[in-house]
C-alpha cells in the first residue's frame, strides 16, 4: 500500500511538471508571437527585402517626386531605401530608410479618411483642395498640406480675408485660379490633405506666404524670412 501510495504520488508529481512545462511553453510562444507581432507594427510597413505591390507604389510615388530612379519592380532594395531616406531626409522626418506610417502619410499613401469630419462645410474642403490640387500637384504629402495650411493661416491672420473662399480668390493671391490647373479634376491626396490641414496640422511651421523660387521672380515674396523648405516651396512668415 505505501509503494503504491508512493508511486501515485511520483506519477502526480510528474503530470503536474507537464503540465507546468507545457503552460510555461504555451505561455513562452504566445510571449514571442505578440512581441513579434508588436514590433511589425511599431517598424515597417515596407522596408530593406520587402516585395509586393505596396513597393511598387511606392517606388511609383518616389519616382513621380524625383526621387527613385530604377525600375518599378516591387523589391525593397538598397535603391528604393536609399529614395526612401532622401525623401524622409527632405520632410525633416526620422531618415531610416524604413517607409512606415508616417512616411507612408507624407507620400500621401496612408493616413486621414477622405471622409469630412473638421467640422467645415463639404464647399469648403472641396475648394481648398482644389486649391491644393492645383498649387502642390507632384509635391510631397506633407508639401500639400502645408499648402493648406497656408490658406488656413491667412484666414486667422488680420491682413487677410476671414474665410476659406475670401483667401482664394483675393485678387492677385494664387494665380492657379485663372489656369487652366484650376479646371482639373481635384487629386485624392490633396482633398486628403485639406482634411489634414484642417484638422490642425501645420507642415509650413505658421507660415503665410509660399513661393517657388524657380518660378518667382518677385521682390517682396523674396525678401520674406523663410520658416521652411518643403519640396519646391519656400515657406514663409
Amino acid at each position: 500500500m505505501t509503494v503504491y501510495k508512493a508511486f501515485k504520488n511520483f506519477i502526480a508529481v510528474l503530470i503536474a511538471l507537464a503540465i507546468i512545462v507545457g503552460v510555461t511553453a504555451i505561455g513562452g510562444v504566445t510571449y514571442l508571437a505578440i512581441s513579434d507581432n508588436s514590433e511589425s507594427s511599431s517598424y515597417a510597413v515596407s522596408r530593406l527585402g520587402s516585395t509586393g505591390s505596396e513597393v511598387r507604389t511606392i517606388q511609383q510615388k518616389l519616382a513621380s517626386l524625383g526621387y527613385y530612379y530604377g525600375s518599378i519592380d516591387g523589391i525593397y532594395g538598397q535603391q528604393t531605401k536609399a529614395a526612401v531616406t532622401a525623401f524622409q531626409r527632405n520632410c525633416g522626418i526620422t531618415a531610416d530608410g524604413i517607409c512606415g506610417n508616417q512616411t507612408l502619410l507624407y507620400l500621401g499613401l496612408g493616413g486621414s479618411s477622405s471622409s469630412n469630419s473638421t467640422g467645415y462645410s463639404n464647399s469648403d474642403v472641396e475648394l481648398l483642395g482644389k486649391l491644393i490640387s492645383a498649387e502642390a500637384r507632384g509635391e510631397s504629402y506633407e508639401g500639400q498640406v502645408a499648402v493648406g495650411a497656408v490658406v488656413l493661416n491667412r484666414v486667422k491672420h488680420p491682413s487677410f480675408p476671414d474665410s476659406i473662399s475670401g483667401v482664394i480668390y483675393q485678387n492677385g493671391a494664387f494665380s492657379c485660379v485663372y489656369d487652366s490647373n484650376w479646371y482639373s479634376a481635384i487629386a485624392d491626396s490633396a482633398r486628403r490633405a485639406a482634411i489634414d490641414a484642417l484638422n490642425g496640422w501645420d507642415p509650413s511651421g505658421g507660415a503665410i506666404y509660399y513661393y517657388n523660387p524657380k518660378k518667382t521672380s518677385n521682390s517682396f515674396m523674396l525678401s520674406r524670412p523663410v520658416i521652411k523648405v518643403i519640396g519646391d516651396h519656400r515657406f514663409c512668415s
